[in-house]
């Protein structure tokens, strides 16, 4: 970066970022303010589909586990 450059005074470097950063705060209020906020369908729809998700990983690990168990399970002799 311009910070990395070899210079006279590192306030000159620091005056040549900041219009960068203003410049990347500026896009994201603008995608912010074009930005919707979504319905409670839409949320409960996603929340559904995550918990299902999350289930199903769990159940997969679960399941995984439990096999495992059994495979290396051996009776007291």
């Amino acid at each position: 970066m311009l910070l990395n450059k070899k210079c006279d005074n590192p306030l000159l470097a620091f005056n040549k970022v900041i219009p960068t950063i203003e410049k990347k705060i500026i896009e994201m209020i603008q995608t912010l303010k074009l930005a919707k906020k979504t319905s409670k369908d839409d949320y409960m729809q996603y929340l559904r589909f995550i918990l299902i998700a999350v289930g199903a990983i769990g159940g997969v690990g679960f399941l995984i586990k439990l096999i495992s168990e059994f495979i290396t399970f051996r009776p007291p002799t």
